[in-house]
């Protein structure tokens, strides 16, 4: 009696693992292509607004599945550019000041990241993201609806971020701190447009 309930225990857990064996897919490694990546950033100002890019270096996705479960990514600043203004002196001094300490301070902190901590399906292709994004060495939560598709070779994901500077003590032109401003104020929330590409990583 005791051996056949001992055999009938290891039945059922040789069953579980082997279910479980068939069930839960191995995590797959995707390596970001920082060529095919776009991150354009969108900042707004009482007067207008401009643009521009930087560049995301690296990172690395770990999926099971279709599902994204983690995530990291590395932004160098110091390869921040403008767009939108054509004027070579103009572009470089606007270039300059975004680059020194009134607002991003890239001589400091030349490199921002992003890690995910949690991906959310929602409907088809659409998720919820959710992650820690750190700028001037400050870190904060994030969130924001984002295209992933993932075909098992290739990873593509497209999402508008919007952050707030001043969690980042980036307070310059703020009408939260500063006062009597006018049409210099500057707003607190830029956006950045995500067109991130990553292909499956091999031989790990």
């Amino acid at each position: 009696m005791r051996n056949a309930q001992i055999l009938r225990t290891a039945l059922v857990a040789l069953a579980v693992v082997t279910l479980l064996s068939f069930t839960t897919p191995a995590p797959v490694k995707f390596k970001v292509d920082p060529k095919a990546s776009t991150l354009v950033w969108i900042g707004k100002k009482v007067t207008g607004q401009h643009t521009g890019n930087v560049t995301i270096t690296s990172g690395e996705i770990t999926t099971e599945g279709k599902l994204v479960k983690q995530g990291t990514f590395e932004i160098d600043l110091t390869s921040l550019t403008v767009t939108d203004v054509k004027d070579e002196g103009s572009n470089a001094k606007l270039v300059g000041h975004l680059k020194n300490e009134d607002f991003f301070n890239v001589a400091k902190f030349p490199k921002s990241t992003f890690e995910v901590t949690s991906v959310t399906p929602k409907a088809g292709d659409e998720y919820l993201v959710k992650g820690k994004l750190t700028i001037k060495g400050i870190t904060n939560d994030v969130e924001f609806p984002a295209t992933i598709k993932n075909d098992g070779k290739k990873l593509t994901a497209t999402a508008k971020i919007i952050v707030d500077r001043t969690k980042y003590d980036i307070r310059y032109g703020s009408s939260s701190f500063f006062d009597n401003l006018g049409n210099k104020a500057i707003s607190n929330e830029f956006e950045l447009d995500l067109n991130l590409v990553a292909s499956l990583q091999t031989g790990v």
